[in-house]
């Protein structure tokens, strides 16, 4: 990958980083996000390398509840996904969906999906239509371990594959469920294997590796255009926070935690190869930190000043219009 390829991804890897702890702050601390809110905090290399590997005039990209990655990986404006965490009208969804239905139709981004595992049924849905059209679009369907024993998994997976659609299934897998473990709620703990069951090429990735998992996403979104897909990819993951902001992670010992940040860090490897193998200056690095850090502090401003829904729109949306 060129230079400014890879500076912009790490640039969107720390934007990703820093848009979370900010939000940790502002909820925990501030009490400006209420509801609801999953961290994406160690998962970055996924959003930003899969993404980046899309096709964003055709193929669609879907996820679950932990979508604040994604929305800012397609290239979201932060100052709107900040002021749809505060509920404001400035919010990418009119501040009408929070922090976990981010979505936004022009960058074929249907979001965040509240409900373990149904939204894969939405992925394979734009998947066939886009077989149906012919278009050459695919889908990037995410979803965590903890959705593959879900009914809805079982069903996507089976009918993509009858079908042989364009989606690119991936399996964001950082170890728990919730507070469980993957090899305590899973008969078969093994996700690639899983997805033999449907007869459908699987491969387990590195998913703290932003060059790997562009890579074989490229790879995938490839086959799906020739009419090999699906496509499974488990992408071996973790997220430092908790399932959700009131989880402490009792489940855990902190030598594990340490563990994965101090040896997988995805943007310190990513800062690592930049450093040595491609010739950037430690300066240049710092100046995107600095950069990414004003960009957050304007997007809590912008959210801050932002003005809550009218109430007289308050049943705007609900019914489609009919004439």
């Amino acid at each position: 990958m060129d230079k400014e390829t890879l500076l912009e991804w790490y640039r969107r890897m720390v934007l990703i980083r820093r848009f979370e702890e900010r939000s940790d702050e502002l909820y925990q601390l501030e009490g400006k996000i209420k509801g609801f809110l999953h961290l994406y905090i160690g998962q970055e290399a996924i959003a930003v390398g899969s993404i980046a590997a899309r096709d964003p005039e055709r193929d669609h990209v879907i996820t679950a509840y932990r979508d604040h990655g994604h929305a800012l990986a397609v290239g979201l404006d932060p100052r709107n996904v900040m002021a749809e965490l505060m509920g404001k009208e400035t919010g990418v969804v009119g501040g009408r969906g929070g922090s976990m239905h981010l979505a936004d139709r022009d960058s074929l981004y249907w979001g965040g999906y509240g409900i373990v595992g149904a939204h894969m049924t939405l992925g394979v849905g734009m998947a066939l239509a886009e077989h149906y059209k012919g278009s050459g679009g695919a889908c990037l369907c995410y979803f965590g371990d903890g959705a593959t024993n879900i009914g809805y998994y079982h069903e996507s997976m089976n009918l993509a594959s009858v079908w042989g659609l364009p989606v690119v299934f991936i399996c964001e897998n950082n170890k728990y469920g919730m507070g469980t473990a993957v090899d305590k709620a899973s008969a078969n703990p093994d996700l690639v294997a899983k997805a033999a069951a449907y007869n459908m090429p699987a491969k387990e990735i590195d998913g703290m590796n932003v060059l790997e998992v562009y890579e074989e996403t490229k790879a995938a979104l490839e086959a799906c255009r020739e009419g090999k897909g699906p496509i499974y990819l488990e992408m071996k993951t973790y997220r430092y926070e908790g399932h959700s902001i009131g989880d402490r992670t009792r489940y855990r010992s902190k030598d594990e935690l340490e563990q994965w940040r101090d040896e997988k860090d995805p943007i310190a490897t990513l800062q690592k190869h930049l450093l040595e193998e491609v010739g950037v200056d430690e300066a240049e690095l710092k100046q995107i930190q600095d950069d990414v850090d004003a960009e957050i502090d304007e997007s809590v401003q912008f959210a801050d000043e932002s003005d809550l829904p009218s109430l007289d729109t308050l049943f705007d949306h609900i019914y489609p219009e009919t004439n």
